[in-house]
């Protein structure tokens, strides 16, 4: 087991993409207006891809248009002092092709939020990075 220097756990790629698919909340990190930003929002993962469904008109939608973005989920247990984080980085861009969008339309994504939603954003991850802390002193 690969610890960092703070004594938390290294994950694997293989590792990460498992934690990634295995919730329906992430937060996206943009740049709106020069400044950063973060977004609760719920995606599935297809393949190595982060996929978001939104409105076409949203300010997610327009910011994230073939820009870099970091994408995050997690899984805490304040009691037991316990959890994992991933964090993947890439470049967004909006799904337009007609084939693209009715695949994308088809895989179990179901917003939360209300309204039409029906613009897809595809997070291409460059880089992948997690860490477990198991409540466990380091030695």
């Amino acid at each position: 087991m690969q610890l960092d220097s703070a004594g938390l756990q290294v994950l694997s790629r293989e590792e990460c993409l498992r934690l990634l698919s295995s919730t329906p909340i992430g937060r996206i990190v943009f740049t709106d207006r020069a400044l950063p930003a973060v977004q609760p929002v719920t995606f599935h993962l297809d393949g190595e891809s982060i996929v978001i469904r939104t409105g076409p008109g949203s300010k997610l939608a327009a910011a994230t248009r073939h820009a870099v973005v970091a994408f995050e989920v997690d899984e805490f247990d304040p009691d037991l002092r316990t959890g994992w984080s991933v964090t993947a980085v890439g470049q967004a861009r909006a799904a337009h092709r007609p084939e693209e969008i009715e695949r994308l339309a088809a895989l179990p994504l179901t917003p939360w939020a209300p309204g039409s939603r029906d613009h897809y954003i595809v997070v291409e991850p460059e880089q992948i990075s997690g860490r477990r802390i198991t409540g466990e002193p380091s030695s």
